[in-house]
């Protein structure tokens, strides 16, 4: 009975695992976004039940698609313990809930959008980009903090000195700091340092010293850390698939501990064997 249910099992991993399988469902999704952006438009009622057919269709293989991979795993629990598994399990889910007979019609059409997603799901390459941008949200987040204490400080300042020139623009800290965050997305910003300028010439340098620091310094900041947590991925994708130098090298000590665990043996086969003869 084990052995049926294993034979069952391979037959599952291989469709699973099968590249032409894959293609199909990375296609499926990509049809159901454009299905969901086409009935946007005003189209005709004929071609909207062509389209709702098409959605039931599309639910349906997603359906045998999330079972097929579900029955590969050797235990079901283990196809939970991955986090791109529980998000696909959750938006098939979602999407058996029936559009037109439901009260949740706008929440069910919204999610559907978000079918879409699984696109990350199924392409590794996409998925090691989500994983580094999640991972990388705890370092952005002292860049964050640090330019949130630069944007106070200027903020502070601002409206200190410029607040008489226009107290719309540097009324208080959090309209300076508004006004600021205009300034640092290049919003007619010259139109805000010039305004300035009539009264305070040099004000010129507050401005290009908080563009300097905002725009080019934390910018680069936060793109070195995704660059940084982005490289960190594909090393361990690589190390995992054996692919790459990351992959050569956990090879390579993959055989020296191999190698270390024989050498232990023979020692021990060795030190049986002399104290054999010498007993």
């Amino acid at each position: 009975m084990n052995a049926d249910v294993s034979g069952w099992r391979e037959h599952f991993v291989a469709i699973r695992s099968n590249k032409f399988f894959e293609m199909a469902v990375v296609t499926i999704i990509i049809l159901s976004a454009m299905m969901i952006g086409a009935a946007t438009y005003d189209i005709a009622p004929h071609w909207m039940n062509v389209l709702k057919g098409f959605d039931i269709a599309v639910t349906a293989f997603f359906l045998i698609e999330l079972v097929i991979r579900m029955i590969a795993e050797k235990r079901l629990r283990d196809f939970f313990k991955k986090g791109w598994n529980i998000f696909d399990f959750l938006i098939v889910t979602v999407s058996l809930i029936p559009i037109d007979e439901s009260e949740l019609v706008l929440l069910a059409r919204l999610l559907r959008i978000f079918r879409m997603l699984r696109l990350v799901s199924m392409v590794p390459e996409m998925r090691i980009l989500m994983d580094a941008l999640v991972k990388a949200i705890p370092r952005i987040g002292y860049v964050v903090l640090l330019m949130f204490i630069i944007f106070y400080i200027y903020g502070a300042i601002g409206s200190f000195l410029f607040e008489k020139i226009n107290p719309v623009l540097w009324g208080d800290i959090s309209i300076s700091m508004l006004t600021l965050f205009r300034v640092a997305t290049f919003e007619d910003w010259t139109d805000v340092m010039y305004e300035t300028m009539v009264v305070f010439p040099y004000s010129w340098a507050f401005y290009l010293s908080f563009i300097f620091l905002t725009a080019f310094v934390f910018l680069n900041m936060m793109i070195g850390v995704v660059l940084d947590v982005m490289q960190e991925e594909h090393e361990n994708h690589n190390r995992k698939e054996g692919h790459g130098t990351a992959g050569d090298i956990k090879h390579i000590k993959d055989k020296t501990e191999s190698m270390e665990q024989r050498l232990v043996r023979m020692e021990a086969l060795l030190e049986q064997v002399v104290s054999r003869k010498s007993g």
